[in-house]
């Protein structure tokens, strides 16, 4: 990690930087893949999956009704209890529909109405994550959504990685199609033979994968958040366990070399004390070359204090937030933008990305600033209700004339005068 002493604030737009493939390329690549899907439906995924995978499919759908997955008894039981907390923290998230009587005779209401098609993007390759099918599948079952789409990459042997089928299963998922990266957001955008076209695409997954979605979105279907590389931000002092805060600063680097991680501080001896527990940690970590990648485009910045380094974080804006510092909740309060918070020495990033309950699809690359992470809400639409009575008409409708006359449409005054009219005596 690099590390910067006392940066000047007009430095804090460059440290705030993400790593990125040059934007033109990326667009062009992607752009090219959407199209050939477009055209080309599902050979096209094939294709893909011979060139991108290295795998040869003769079927992109799997259907699991009939299959038997088996793994780890733990694992399973692990699986489960996170399962159950979070379909508690998402169970809570549902509204009633309340109305409200604004004045005499007029009532407003607004009703959660599920999105009726929704694409779920699972990310496979070198790390299945079979936690995001938790994260995504519950909230969509939660909100009453008709149709759950869900791709996720073939594994080496071209099929369905056990985990991945196994949760499906225990979510009650019927079918399954295999195809990744940016192919399968364009297969849940145009529709193919066999996937059918999404109201509303979710899941994180690399720089190409954002792109595609972000360009679905340009095409008309809706996305979660532009969710790309995995970041986190821990904010900690000398309270904090050295071992802990570079155990959860690699648990993200872990997840790809593009991944960032950053750490802020107002002690240069617990900055120098994990920078020694990083290079331990790290030798012993089977993706240790992906961290390292990723360690290397990171950062270690020294502050003059802790309201600066909130300061900071919000301008930062991390998909993941860990404070480790005395004072942890007087801290948090002055948090206005984070993905997800983790406060003290006891909780760790990987709580949330299992099962604490929270949602782990979360904005990154700064996106915080104006996103929230994935929730019940995020897979329905909400539809406003309006109803006068004749009383309603009455009371409002002279304001509503006035109003119209001052923007000179008279089409309205003129839907509101003939009711009130019609209300008169005769």
């Amino acid at each position: 990690m690099k590390k910067y002493t006392y940066p000047d604030k007009s430095q804090w737009p460059q440290l705030c930087k993400r790593p990125a493939f040059d934007p033109a390329e990326l667009e062009n690549k992607v752009a090219s893949i959407l199209k050939t899907v477009q055209v080309n439906g599902d050979q096209a995924l094939l294709n893909y999956s011979r060139e991108f995978d290295k795998v040869e499919l003769d079927s992109l759908s799997i259907s699991l009704t009939d299959k038997t997955f088996t793994i780890d008894s733990k694992l399973a039981e692990a699986i489960k209890v996170a399962k159950s907390n979070i379909e508690k923290f998402h169970g809570s998230q549902k509204e009633e529909t309340r109305v409200i009587e604004t004045m005499q005779g007029v009532a407003c209401w607004r009703k959660s109405i599920a999105i009726q098609k929704v694409g779920l993007y699972i990310p496979g390759g070198s790390a299945p994550l079979f936690s995001t099918l938790l994260m995504l599948v519950i909230p969509a079952q939660i909100a009453g959504c008709n149709e759950i789409v869900v791709c996720t990459p073939a594994d080496k042997s071209g099929g369905l990685n056990e985990v991945i089928g196994w949760t499906c299963k225990l979510l009650g998922i019927k079918k399954i199609f295999l195809t990744g990266g940016a192919q399968a957001i364009a297969a849940m955008t145009f529709g193919t033979a066999s996937i059918p076209k999404v109201d509303k695409i979710f899941g994180p997954g690399n720089q190409y994968v954002t792109a595609a979605k972000q360009m679905a979105q340009k095409i008309g279907v809706a996305i979660d958040m532009p969710a790309g590389p995995s970041e986190v931000l821990i904010i900690a002092d000398d309270s904090a366990y050295p071992a802990f805060v570079s155990a959860d600063l690699l648990s993200q680097a872990e997840h790809g070399s593009d991944s960032q991680v950053v750490l802020v501080s107002d002690s240069e001896k617990l900055i120098a004390e994990v920078g020694i527990e990083l290079q331990k940690q790290i030798e012993d970590l089977p993706r240790k070359e992906i961290a390292e990648q990723a360690v290397a485009s990171s950062r270690s910045i020294l502050l003059e204090s802790l309201d600066v380094a909130v300061e900071f974080s919000n301008e930062y804006a991390p998909e993941h937030l860990i404070i480790a510092t005395e004072n942890v909740d007087a801290i948090a309060e002055k948090v206005t933008v984070a993905g997800s918070v983790f406060l003290g020495n006891w909780s760790c990033e990987s709580a949330g990305d299992y099962a604490s309950g929270t949602n782990h699809t979360l904005p990154t690359n700064g996106y915080a600033k104006n996103y929230s992470g994935v929730s019940v809400d995020s897979f329905v639409k909400k539809i406003t209700f309006q109803k006068l009575t004749e009383e309603g008409i009455k009371n409002l409708g002279p304001h509503l004339e006035k109003m119209a006359e001052a923007e000179q449409l008279k089409g309205h005054k003129n839907a509101v005068s003939l009711r009130l009219e019609k209300l008169k005596p005769s």
